[in-house]
């Protein structure tokens, strides 16, 4: 089963720990730091950095199915 990503805008704070730990799958816009979805299914071989990044999100913004 493929995972899936979902994040929260109204939670993010700006960290950019997501797009340091996985940017194949997360950005930041420009505009206003926060998180930008670039896959909601990330292939496979990305999903231990999705998870981590899950889980150094300080504001909890990242839900993974």
């Amino acid at each position: 089963m493929r995972l899936r990503v979902r994040v929260d805008r109204d939670r993010c704070c700006g960290s950019g720990n997501c797009v340091l730990t996985a940017p194949e799958v997360f950005d930041q816009d420009d505009a206003d730091g926060l998180v930008l979805l670039r896959f909601t299914a990330p292939p496979p071989e990305v999903g231990e950095r999705v998870r981590r990044a899950a889980d150094l999100c300080p504001a909890g913004a990242i839900s993974l199915d």
